[in-house]
This record gives structure tokens, sequence and C-alpha cells, in this order.
């Protein structure tokens, strides 16, 4: 497999962050992992493009580099109520016509639905801006409440972190669930952030930190094999399954039983990259009890057999 080629296309002014999401994920060469992606960025006029931070960046690559792009990644527009221009929205269309993937993170959404990739398929923005989405581009079926929609070919997020999650879940669909996993470790990322996930916490900003799940999530997670419940969780929580559930709906926009279900299949998609075990003793070895459960758990969750996934993110 060849090394992919990412290219972002910033526009005036650029969010920082926004690119700063794409640029950590695909752009940095980390010591002990293999480098699958080249990055690079372009604008519509090559030179200084502005920022929201108050500072230019110097872009040397006009929009013929979209043409050479395997992935193309729009962080941000930060004139939604503007139509970009001729170029632009062509070499969006040109590049998806010809089979690459494109991305949006936060308002990007409105650029790619502008260029009509959108159009009758879901996708997602910052909260905030969701309705705006919607109310302009009608054929969009937008969902205000989740993190990113992969589509496949097309991929949209909600804003801030959730720019990183869907980075990473291109990564993942990329190079498998070990490699991504590798990745977030070096930047020090939390586990897996499904895309359903609700893009903010109803926790009040007031919460007590002793609130908070991780110490439960991270016992959790080192006890897979075991036959852990609901109610198993609530113990160590040390409070009753209903507020349990409710933390988790607070926090992580998931019921505990999913939560659980998810860290199982990612644990078992891990060892199907990186060992040799049966099918049955991965299943064993993630608390899901035999290699039917496995097989009927991993084909709800990836649409595919845990075989067929081994064959594809071995490395």
């Amino acid at each position: 497999m060849g090394v992919h080629r990412v290219v972002a296309l910033v526009l005036p002014p650029q969010s920082t962050f926004e690119l700063a999401c794409a640029a950590e994920v695909f752009g940095v060469r980390r010591p002990g992992l293999p480098v699958h992606y080249d990055f690079g960025v372009c604008a519509e006029r090559p030179g200084p493009v502005p920022t929201l931070a108050g500072y230019d960046m110097h872009v040397r690559d006009g929009l013929p580099a979209l043409d050479t792009a395997d992935t193309v990644v729009v962080p941000g527009w930060q004139r939604p109520g503007e139509r970009a221009s001729a170029a632009v929205v062509d070499a969006l269309v040109r590049a998806h016509g010809r089979g690459a993937r494109i991305v949006s993170i936060c308002s990007g959404a409105f650029l790619l639905a502008q260029a009509g990739l959108l159009d009758h398929r879901r996708a997602t923005t910052h909260w905030r801006m969701a309705a705006e989405l919607a109310a302009r581009f009608p054929l969009v079926q937008v969902d205000p409440d989740i993190l990113y929609a992969d589509l496949g070919d097309v991929a949209t997020s909600a804003g801030t972190a959730a720019g990183i999650d869907l980075c990473l879940q291109l990564v993942r669909a990329d190079h498998g669930a070990a490699y991504a996993a590798q990745v977030a470790r070096h930047m020090i990322m939390p586990p897996h952030r499904e895309g359903g996930q609700l893009q903010y916490a109803a926790t009040p900003v007031t919460a007590k930190i002793a609130d908070s799940l991780a110490p439960v999530l991270d016992w959790a997670a080192e006890r897979l094999h075991e036959p852990l419940t609901v109610e198993d969780l609530a113990a160590r929580a040390g409070i009753s399954p209903r507020t349990l559930a409710r933390r988790f709906a607070e926090q992580l926009g998931a019921s505990p039983g999913r939560w659980l279900l998810g860290r199982r299949v990612a644990a078992a998609q891990a060892l199907l990259e990186e060992t040799d075990l049966p099918v049955e003793t991965i299943a064993a070895r993630v608390g899901l009890s035999s290699a039917a459960n496995l097989r009927r758990r991993f084909h709800d969750a990836l649409r595919t057999t845990p075989a067929a996934y081994r064959r594809s993110f071995r490395w």
C-alpha cells in the first residue's frame, strides 16, 4: 500500500485549530510507526493566507494540488453565509469525481454542501451552525448531535476536538484500529469516540471532578476479559445503575452497555491486527464469550467478518 496523499484546502481567514487537527494526525511522523500519509496544504491563491489567530500563514501550492490528493480536508469555512468561488467549488467536485475522499471539519460542511457533495446524505457540523446548514441546504440530512459522519467518500465532523476524532476514524478505516490507537497514544488522546456520540455533554460546567467516569472506564478497559455488567460498573463507581446510565449519557453520549461493547469490539480489532490468535481465543480475551458471538458483534459494528478484517489490516 502506497503513501496516501492528504491535502488541506485553507480558506481565509483560516482557523488554526481546525487545520492543526488534520496536520497533527496526517502530517506528523512518529517514532516506531510506519509512515502512511503525506500531508500538504493549498489555497486558491498561493501566498500569505490570514488566520483567525491574527497572523498569516504562507501557502506555496494552489488548487492544482487537489488534483493529486487521495483525501481532501476542508478545515472550516469561516464565511458560511457566502458562496465560495467557482474555482474552489469546481476543484472539490473534480477531486471527488475522480475518487478522492472529501472531508470537512466543523463549518467546512457548508463548502461541501455548496459543492453538492452532501445532497441526500447524512452530515453534521458544529451544533451552533446545524440549523443554518439545514436551512440553507434542505437536501442535506443534517444531524446536529453526532460527532462525525463518515460515509466513505465524504465525511463531516462537528467542531473542536470532533475534528481530531474524525481524522483518527479515517486512519482507523485506512489502516485499522491498532495503528489508529498507536497514533492516538502518541497524541495523548483518549480512547476512540464513535461518531454517533453526542457533540456536547449535558453536564454543567460546575460538575464535580469526582463525578468523572474516567476511573471506572480505565478499570473496565483493563478487565474486558471478565463478564462485566452494568451493575459491575456501577458498583465500581459506587453509584446506582440509574445514576451510572445518566453520567454515561451526560459525559459520553452512550449507554454503559453500548460503551462496553464498543471497547470489546475495538480490543478484538487490535488483536486481529497484531496477533495470530484464533478467533475463539480473541473472543474469550475481550469478553465476547464465543467465536460466534464475536462474529455477530463484529458484523453489527463493522459490516465485515473477523477473518476479512484481519486480512485487510495486518501490519
